[in-house]
């Protein structure tokens, strides 16, 4: 029987995650949440189970009018990437979240990686 679209997302980004908790070797995940209208990014620290850094196309201080696009996800990579770095944390491990590597996503990483975030 063939899984359901939402079974099928979950399946995925467990798979992804077990494969990084295997590579991150202490450092804390980038895990990035798209929805349809906003895009999400939080520097998660796995070991203590605290959320060190978060940005968002939801909040006013992000400047971006419409978060559905991938100039909106540059923005938000380069603020998770300024916070990341004030909180301490230089290197990541980049939690996709079962999302293809490509749109929204890879902009957000691609901004990250430029605003001095390493993974």
């Amino acid at each position: 029987m063939a899984l359901k679209p939402r079974d099928a997302q979950a399946k995925r980004s467990q798979r992804t995650r077990t494969r990084l908790r295997k590579l991150a070797n202490g450092r804390p995940r980038l895990s990035v949440f798209r929805s349809s209208k906003n895009i999400y990014a939080q520097v998660i620290d796995d070991t203590r189970g605290v959320t060190v850094a978060a940005a968002s196309t939801v909040e006013e201080t992000a400047g971006v009018e419409k978060g559905s696009n991938k100039d909106a996800a540059a923005v938000v990579g380069r603020l998770i990437a300024e916070r990341a770095r004030a909180a301490g944390v230089e290197a990541v491990v980049f939690d996709r979240g079962g999302y293809l590597y490509h749109g929204r996503v890879k902009a957000l990483a691609d901004a990250a990686r430029e605003a001095g975030l390493n993974f």
